[in-house]
């Protein structure tokens, strides 16, 4: 390659680097960021505290169930000790059984109510999945009248060194979600500096055993 092509293949270069770097400036500079706060956006529909406090009443009481149950599995097991000494093989083996089976419905039963997928995790998505769509449509619908092109969230533990409150556009979700789902009425907002934090990621309580 002569030393001219050499210059214009440089030359060439540095336009496209720079053309690329102009459009992609621009690109950047078009579009909108915004971000929100699910956590205070959800603390603010009446609805999420109602199925929350649904939620942790039903856990509350399967616990209770679960624990009242083996704590009869224990009695019987004391039982069955104090007379074991007194009790032919056969009769001990058929003690021994039922306590087996009995701790095993039980445990079978415990993870029916707080295993994965199970009674507590779909009556968690029956009462919390269709709220937190609303949210989701809210925010898209808010981000589209708005030309937004990327929204964050502040509590989804995303790292925000930073944050500007005049981006912030949950009171503006919270107002929106007044005005989805046919007639619903606004949703009350509550002052943001006191924002509430509702349990969203509450663990599954469960017996040890």
């Amino acid at each position: 390659m002569t030393s001219i092509n050499k210059i214009y293949t440089w030359v060439a270069g540095i336009i496209l680097t720079t053309t690329l770097c102009v459009f992609t400036g621009a690109t950047v500079q078009a579009q909108k960021f915004a971000y929100v706060d699910t956590e205070y956006i959800l603390g603010n529909i009446p609805e999420y505290k109602i199925a929350q406090t649904q939620i942790e009443d039903l856990s509350s009481k399967w616990q209770k169930d679960i624990e009242t149950r083996f704590a009869e599995i224990d009695k019987m097991y004391k039982t069955y000790e104090a007379d074991a000494t007194m009790l032919p093989e056969e009769m001990k083996r058929k003690r021994e059984n039922e306590i087996i089976n009995k701790e095993k419905g039980v445990k079978d039963l415990q993870k029916q109510r707080f295993g994965q997928n199970g009674d507590l995790f779909k009556k968690r998505q029956e009462l919390i999945k269709p709220i937190q769509d609303r949210v989701y449509n809210a925010i898209e619908a808010v981000s589209t009248q708005d030309n937004i092109a990327i929204v964050f969230d502040k509590s989804s533990g995303a790292t925000m060194i930073y944050t500007n409150s005049k981006y912030d556009i949950s009171d503006a979700v919270i107002k929106r979600l007044g005005n989805i789902n046919g007639n619903q009425q606004p949703v009350p907002v509550l002052n943001q500096p006191n924002k509430p934090a509702p349990a969203v990621n509450q663990q599954n309580k469960s017996v040890t055993r």
